[in-house]
C-alpha cells in the first residue's frame, strides 16, 4: 500500500483538500497529515513515502523532487529580481492566481483565481473563475511558461500570483503546490487543482480542465 505524506502549513484547508483527492483517486493510499514542527523534531520519518509539502517552510535538509523550485519561492524579493531581469516582465503585488498544471507533457493552464474581503467578517475569500481578456491570458500563459522553463521545474500544480501595471501583468510570486486559493477550484473545476496536483506528482495523464458548466 502506497504511502502519503502531506506537510502542512498554518492554513489547514489545503492539506484536508489534498487528501481528500488523494482517497478520490486512490482509495487504498495510505495519507497522513504533518506539520513543519514534526518534520524539524523527527518525529516524523518521511523516509519510503511520497511527499507533498503544502508550505514553504520546509526544513532545508528535506530531499524531495521540487527542494530547489521550494527555494526559489520561498525568497520572494530575489524571485521578483530573477523575473525582472531574466523575463523582463514588471513586478509587484496583486490579488490573482493563474493556476499552471505542469504535467510530464507539458502546462495546462487553469480558470483564473481572483480574491475579495468578505464584507461582513473582512475575511479573504477566493472565486473561479475570473474572466482576463486574451491579452491578459497570452501574457500570463507565455510569463509562467517562460518562469517554469527557466526554473526547470518538475511536474505539479502551480500556482502563479500577479496583479496589473498599465496595460500588462506585473508577478507576484509563484506558489509550487496548490495553496489556499486553490480551494476555490474545488466542486468548480474538473479535476480540481488538489486532484491535478496529486495526478502530476504520480504520473497520471491530465488531458483537459474545464470549468463546471453549472458555474462557467
Amino acid at each position: 500500500m502506497p504511502k502519503v505524506l502531506i506537510v502542512a502549513g498554518d492554513e489547514k484547508g489545503p492539506a484536508a483538500s489534498l487528501k481528500a483527492a488523494i482517497a478520490q483517486s486512490n482509495p487504498l493510499t495510505e495519507v497522513n497529515i504533518c506539520g513543519v514542527t514534526e518534520l524539524n523534531s523527527g518525529a516524523i520519518a518521511p523516509g519510503g513515502a511520497i511527499l507533498c509539502p503544502l508550505t514553504l517552510d520546509v526544513p532545508e535538509n528535506l530531499v524531495f523532487p521540487a527542494q530547489e523550485v521550494f527555494r526559489f519561492c520561498r525568497n520572494v524579493s530575489v524571485a521578483r529580481d530573477r523575473v525582472a531581469q531574466d523575463l523582463l516582465f514588471p513586478v509587484g503585488e496583486g490579488n490573482f492566481w493563474l493556476p499552471v498544471v505542469l504535467t510530464a507533457k507539458g502546462p495546462l493552464y487553469a480558470e483564473v483565481i481572483g480574491a475579495g474581503s468578505d464584507k461582513q467578517s473582512g475575511e479573504l475569500s477566493y472565486s473561479q473563475p475570473v474572466h482576463l481578456s486574451d491579452v491578459w491570458r497570452q501574457q500570463l500563459y507565455e510569463l509562467a511558461y517562460r518562469l517554469l522553463n527557466l526554473l526547470n521545474a518538475p511536474p505539479a500544480t502551480y500556482l502563479m500570483q500577479f496583479g496589473f501595471v498599465g496595460e500588462r501583468i506585473c508577478f507576484d510570486r509563484l506558489w509550487p503546490f496548490p495553496a489556499a486559493p486553490a480551494i476555490a477550484s474545488v466542486g468548480v473545476q474538473v479535476p480540481d487543482l488538489f486532484v491535478c496536483h496529486w495526478y502530476c506528482l504520480t504520473n497520471k495523464p491530465i488531458y483537459d480542465i474545464e470549468i463546471n458548466s453549472a458555474v462557467a
